[in-house]
C-alpha cells in the first residue's frame, strides 16, 4: 500500500508552522504528529493495489466518562443553559457548514469540508456527554447539621492560620475560590465531623493536622 499526504497545501500556511514541521509531517504518519490531530486533520489517506480509498482513521466511540453526579443548582443550570445553546446555535451552524461545504464535491480534496465534519462531531459528542451528565445529576442540598456535609463551609486552623473551604463535587472544583473537592484527600478527611474535632491528612513525606473551627450550611 502506498501512502499518500493528505491535507491541501493552501490550509497548512494558517497553522503558522516551521516548514520544516509541514514537510515532515506529510511524509510521517498522522501518530507522530499530535499537534494535527489536535486540531482534526485527518491522517493520510491509504490506497490499495485497486486505488480504493480508506482512512486508518479508527472507529469513533462515545467514551462512557464517569461524572462526580454531585452538583450545585446553579452548575446544573449553566450546564442546561451551554446544552441548550449547543442543540439550538452550534450544532445547526456546523451542520449547515458542513452541508454547504459538501456541496463543493471531490471531498477528498476539500480540507475544510474534512475540518467542518470534525467540529460537528465534536459538539455531538459534547452533546452526549452533557445530556449523561445532567441525567445522573444529584443536586446538592446541604442541610443544617452539626457534622461536615457537601455543600457546607468549613472553617480550619492549621499551622498557617485560619481557612474556610466550600467542599462541592469534582466537577465543581475551584482552588483559587476554596472550592474543593469532596474526594479530594482534606474535602474526605472533613465530611462528617464535627466542630472541634481534629483531623489529620498524610501528605508526601510529612502529616499535617487541622482543627474545625466553624460549620456552615
Amino acid at each position: 500500500m502506498a501512502c499518500l499526504p493528505w491535507p491541501r497545501l493552501n490550509l497548512l500556511p494558517r497553522l503558522k508552522l516551521p516548514i520544516r514541521e509541514i514537510l515532515d509531517y506529510l511524509t510521517q504518519p498522522s501518530q507522530a504528529y499530535p499537534f494535527f490531530r489536535q486540531i482534526a486533520i485527518p491522517g493520510p489517506l491509504w490506497y490499495d493495489k485497486s486505488g480504493m480509498r480508506s482512512t486508518n482513521r479508527k472507529s469513533e466511540k462515545i467514551r462512557q466518562n464517569k461524572f462526580d453526579p454531585l452538583l450545585t443548582e446553579k452548575k446544573a443550570f449553566e450546564l442546561s443553559e451551554k446544552l441548550k445553546r449547543l442543540k439550538e446555535i452550534s450544532r445547526p451552524r456546523a451542520a449547515e457548514e458542513v452541508k454547504r461545504l459538501a456541496e463543493l464535491g471531490d471531498f477528498s480534496e476539500n480540507a475544510e469540508y474534512q475540518l467542518a465534519k470534525a467540529r460537528l462531531r465534536g459538539i455531538n459528542n459534547n452533546i452526549l456527554l452533557l445530556e449523561t451528565q445532567l441525567n445522573q445529576a444529584v443536586i446538592i442540598k446541604p442541610q443544617k447539621t452539626n457534622t461536615v456535609q457537601v455543600g457546607h463551609l468549613v472553617t480550619i486552623e492549621g499551622k498557617n492560620g485560619q481557612k474556610t473551604y466550600q467542599i462541592l463535587g469534582s466537577v465543581e472544583t475551584d482552588p483559587q475560590k476554596n472550592i474543593i473537592s469532596r474526594n479530594s484527600p482534606l474535602g474526605a478527611a472533613l465530611l462528617g465531623r464535627k466542630v472541634r474535632d481534629v483531623i489529620k491528612i498524610k501528605l508526601a513525606n510529612k502529616e499535617v493536622k487541622y482543627k474545625i473551627l466553624k460549620i456552615t450550611s
